[in-house]
């Protein structure tokens, strides 16, 4: 290491500190989005198009790659410990089940509650080893996803900042601080962690209260014989809300044939918001009011549950927040996300990387020129000629695909009489003969139209003839 600083001091391993800078995966991103996109696009697979799709050109960073293998290190440390723990707690439940029974033998009372109890808590002990089970395969596997879709989020994110995009951020998120970015990426990885196991944790007991209630209210009423009646009650259930989602539909079909006015145009998808027969939408909105407000009771209990439901199943997720809009704020590990990929985004760019590469390479380049032994030999008058040459054929072919930009170059103001004015209308016709092979205009302008017709040809089309500029057509 102490050779290798003193060479980099040296300034003789500067390629290496180029090379760290901008990596190979970088740079051929860099090339992608300055070459031409395929007019036909390769077809994707069903998991490129649903689940992943690999992009050789991107790499993840080793913060990432080592916050998912200790989050999935952990996990499975944390699964095994809670399948321990829950074998030891069924174990005491026979114990306490067969003390019960011990003492309801000892009474010689069949009525004791002791007695009674006894067959339920078998059912009990049953179901719930059974659910517990299948509910931490569940849990388990969504947590391992999770560590996984997040990886994936970290990619379209940090490619959405890149192309400018920040439409997927809330407003206040748009511009975070220095001081919370650098903060974020110093707890990002233990709070990811962190997240990991307790939303296996919370996401597992709420899958097994949710398996108990299927265990108790479908399972078991079928093997007791009570299939039947169980069907009855799911199929008046099933109906009620079938009537209630089929009455809002009606709803809206209504409004659109009776309350909308017709279409402006034929080819129009959807009628206007606009208003038609006032009159009877109010009388309409009058008798519906009080069906919509005891309807309104239902939903708001069903948006109460969904809500629970959600928060509960994207808890770990920290890349999304669970708060509603406008109080993102109150989410601290979705700001720690945020923070976080603004920071890689301003590091890692592909595209300021290669800026800064190219800069220091240059740079590298007069430097080895400058401290050579053999710099006083060089020919420095022929590199400044060629440069001199390479700028003007740069230039010709710059001006030959841009003929606006010749009248929007840089000259001297003289009287019109002067030699240097007539150049200047010599130029004018150039650019007015270039423009005239892309838009098909005559190669002989009038001397009226010189002026009027050079700038018009490199107007947006539409714009001349809606302006004060007119385009005239007259030859000579």
């Amino acid at each position: 290491m102490l050779v290798k600083a003193i060479r980099v001091n040296l300034r003789l391993d500067t390629e290496e500190e180029q090379e760290q800078i901008l990596q190979t995966h970088q740079a051929r991103h860099v090339q992608n989005l300055l070459r031409k996109p395929a007019e036909q696009k390769l077809e994707k697979n069903w998991f490129q198009r649903k689940i992943y799709d690999w992009d050789p050109n991107f790499k993840f960073p080793n913060r990432m790659i080592g916050t998912s293998i200790i989050s999935l290190i952990c996990l499975y440390i944390f699964t095994l410990a809670e399948y321990s723990v829950s074998d030891i707690a069924f174990k005491e439940l026979d114990l306490f089940k067969e003390a019960l029974k011990v003492v309801g033998e000892s009474s010689n009372d069949t009525g004791n509650i002791l007695t009674q109890s006894i067959p339920q808590i078998e059912e009990f002990n049953k179901v719930a080893k059974g659910t517990w089970f299948v509910t931490t395969f569940l849990a388990c596997a969504t947590s391992v996803t999770y560590i996984f879709h997040i990886l994936a989020c970290y990619r379209k994110h940090l490619m959405r900042l890149w192309a400018g995009q920040k439409g997927f951020l809330p407003q206040k998120f748009h511009n975070p601080s220095p001081a919370t970015s650098v903060a974020a990426i110093a707890r990002y990885s233990g709070w990811q962690i962190a997240y990991t196991l307790w939303g296996y944790l919370i996401l597992h007991f709420v899958m097994f209260i949710f398996g108990l209630c299927i265990a108790y209210g479908c399972i078991l009423p079928i093997q007791k014989g009570h299939g039947l009646k169980l069907l009855k009650g799911f199929g008046i259930s099933i109906l009620t809300i079938a009537l209630l989602i089929g009455f809002v539909i009606i709803q809206i079909v209504i409004a659109q044939i009776f309350f909308l006015q017709d279409k402006i145009s034929p080819e129009d998808k959807g009628k206007p918001l606009a208003l038609n027969n006032k009159k009877a939408f109010q009388n309409f909105s009058y008798f519906l009011l009080f069906y919509n407000a005891i309807m309104g009771l239902g939903n708001c209990i069903f948006r109460l549950i969904c809500s629970f439901v959600v928060g509960t199943w994207l808890i770990s997720r920290i890349d999304r927040t669970i708060m509603q809009r406008g109080y993102e704020g109150v989410d601290p590990g979705y700001g720690t996300w945020i923070s976080m990929i603004f920071f890689d985004h301003y590091h890692n760019n592909p595209v300021i990387l290669c800026f800064c590469h190219l800069l220091l390479a240059k740079k590298t380049i007069t430097q080895r020129k400058k401290f050579s032994l053999y710099s006083q030999f060089s020919n420095t008058s022929e590199s400044a000629v060629n440069s001199k040459v390479r700028s003007r054929w740069l230039l010709l072919y710059t001006l030959l695909n841009n003929p606006c930009l010749i009248l929007l170059r840089k000259r001297k103001t003289s009287p019109s009489n002067s030699p240097s004015c007539r150049r200047s209308l010599d130029r004018m016709t150039l650019t007015y003969r270039l423009a005239s092979r892309y838009r098909g205009m005559p190669e002989k302008p009038t001397e009226s139209s010189l002026v009027n017709g050079s700038v018009c040809a490199f107007l947006p089309q539409g714009l001349c003839e809606s302006r004060a500029v007119p385009r005239r057509r007259e030859s000579l």
